[in-house]
């Protein structure tokens, strides 16, 4: 990470920003500081178990966050907790800002916010897993920590490695794709970096509005729809020349839950909201496509939207993209998951009590002793989703009480941060207090590690003291 993390020096020598170097430099110093100091507690022999990987990722994330928030607070005198905030919404890929002024901001600091959803979209361990040199039941934990389980190759390493090596072609296309709309090259490398990453900063205090062009909106939902997708697909395009979205279902699923979400929300734009109907296609394209692959971009705020509305766009901020994808929200795969559950639980229901029905899932039929558990975990998973908002939405409104902004408001920046979304309706701004920033801190770095890890990490505190 310090190695990586120097790329931004670059970009502050090319725009001569001098003063820059100083608040930048200090990150992948800190990171060297600390993986050295880390490198000289002896190995243990035998590999570490499944609750230490859990907790170590977590630590990683937070680390990372607090490591990534000191150019803000020493080049921008920015507070600390704005600076965390910052550092955490990039991180995961999250897209909610609390910089007072974007367009004010020194390039080298906008390219670092672009560069740290980047590297979060495929995850800080998934990075640093694909450059260790040998591959065990430690590297297998971390990378599953960080809610990923799709293994492509026999080696996790492998994997990390081939995701890396198609996620830097993915991206070098879509730059490419993007300046088509005719924006500056500077604006396309960060626009492509965040669109990819489905993290959604931008470099203008306006946001994608600050373009106004529909060319732009329309040639970024193709790059948003490529990092919500599987990577497995592309990996299976690229060396093994063959594969189908067509015949993949959470693709499939994906681009259906995109048309049904562009359907309901050109309906409720033209009749709810009374606007013409190519702003409500434009709107309605892009705003569903940016919540169902968890993308921060936004062409419309969703405040002037009808509270219905609103809370339609939540649902799919909730389910989110594609597993094994850059995309935050609780999956495709485990909302699939879940439902196959429950059909498969209505059937033995109406059944005799002798007679078995099997658990089919992708094709196969999973033994029912197997089928049991894994069904429970997931719908657990989606349990703590649903509690977790309540609690965090709760919290919220007990430090920003009284707020001009309804509940479905606060509900729906809840769902986004935990979802590591991005999409606001204004909420999340400097001014909210302390204790409002700290709950939301908590909460991205809960949603973009699928609750587990921090769950386990807090269980060992809790245990520790005991």
């Amino acid at each position: 990470m310090g190695f990586v993390t120097l790329l931004p020096l670059g970009v502050a020598a090319y725009f001569e920003e001098w003063d820059m170097l100083v608040p930048m430099g200090l990150v992948p110093l800190i990171f060297v500081l600390l993986g050295s100091a880390l490198l000289t507690i002896p190995r243990p022999p035998r590999e570490a178990r499944l609750s230490v990987a859990f907790t170590a990722v977590a630590l990683i994330w937070f680390t990372a966050a607090v490591i990534g928030s000191v150019p803000f607070i020493v080049g921008l005198h920015m507070p600390v907790t704005d600076s965390i905030f910052e550092a955490m919404s990039g991180w995961t890929d999250t897209g909610l800002t609390l910089l007072p002024d974007v367009d004010a901001t020194p390039k080298t600091l906008l390219f670092w916010r672009s560069f740290m959803q980047w590297l979060g979209g495929l995850g800080i361990v998934a990075f640093t897993v694909a450059l260790v040199s040998r591959s065990g039941l430690t590297q297998r934990g971390l990378y599953r920590s960080e809610g990923r389980s799709e293994a492509f190759m026999p080696s996790v390493v492998g994997t990390g490695i081939a995701m890396w090596r198609i996620y830097g072609i993915i991206t070098l296309l879509s730059i490419g794709l993007i300046l088509l709309s005719g924006v500056p090259v500077w604006d396309a490398v960060n626009l492509a970096l965040t669109a990819i990453a489905t993290g959604g900063f931008t470099v203008h205090s306006e946001g994608i509005p600050y373009y106004d062009s529909a060319l732009l909106e329309f040639l970024l939902v193709p790059v948003m729809l490529a990092g919500a997708m599987p990577f497995k697909l592309y990996y299976l395009m690229y060396y093994k020349r063959k594969a189908s979205f067509f015949g993949d279902r959470q693709a499939v699923a994906l681009l259906s839950l995109a048309l049904i979400g562009i359907f309901v929300l050109f309906g409720d734009l033209i009749f709810l909201s009374g606007i013409d109907a190519f702003s409500a296609f434009r709107q309605s394209v892009f705003m569903a496509t940016a919540a169902i692959t968890s993308t921060g971009f936004q062409n419309t705020s969703p405040f002037t939207w009808p509270t219905v509305t609103t809370l339609y766009l939540i649902m799919f901020m909730l389910i989110g993209g594609s597993s094994g994808s850059t995309a935050g929200g609780m999956k495709i795969s485990r909302v699939l998951l879940g439902l196959e559950g429950l059909v498969w639980w209505f059937k033995r229901i109406f059944v005799s009590g002798k007679a078995i029905v099997p658990f089919r899932h992708e094709g196969r039929t999973v033994q029912r002793n197997i089928a049991e558990v894994e069904v429970s975990k997931n719908m657990l998973i989606i349990i703590l989703y649903f509690l977790t908002v309540f609690v965090g939405t709760i919290a919220v409104l007990h430090f920003e009480t009284p707020t001009m902004f309804e509940s479905s408001n606060v509900i729906f920046e809840v769902v986004s941060a935990f979802c590591n979304n991005g999409i606001s309706t204004g909420f999340v701004n400097p001014e909210m207090s302390i204790g409002a920033k700290w709950v939301f801190i908590f909460v991205m770095w809960f949603g973009r590690l699928e609750i587990m890890p921090v769950l386990v990490l807090f269980v060992g505190l809790i245990k520790g003291f005991d």
